[in-house]
């Protein structure tokens, strides 16, 4: 089946979640509740709508479930160790700034 593109948007449905990710909407609603953590839908008139961040949330739990192996459980840890990407590149920027200070010296 080839992937719908789906252009970018501030908010998506839950079928169009489904059909980026190649899923069927009952395993994003049952993700919803088992990783109630990380996934919060707007609900506006009894439907479901994500912003591009928790697709993306929808996403790294397909690739730790599916292709990584992980189990619910194991991948619910997975989530809660990882860092945000944005607080990495932070660090990384603070630890370059640091070494370009010593550099100036």
């Amino acid at each position: 089946m080839e992937k719908e593109k789906l252009r970018a948007k501030r908010y998506y449905t839950i079928g169009e979640v489904a059909r980026l990710l190649e899923l069927e909407p009952h395993v994003l609603r049952f993700w919803e509740k088992e990783f109630r953590k990380y996934i919060k839908p707007l609900r506006v008139s009894g439907r479901r709508l994500y912003p591009q961040t928790q697709v993306e949330v929808f996403r790294r739990i397909k690739t730790l479930l599916y292709e990584e192996g992980y189990t619910i459980s194991g991948a619910k840890k997975k989530l809660s160790t990882s860092k945000d990407p944005q607080k990495i590149l932070k660090e990384i920027r603070k630890g370059l700034q640091e070494i370009a200070a010593l550099l100036k010296d």
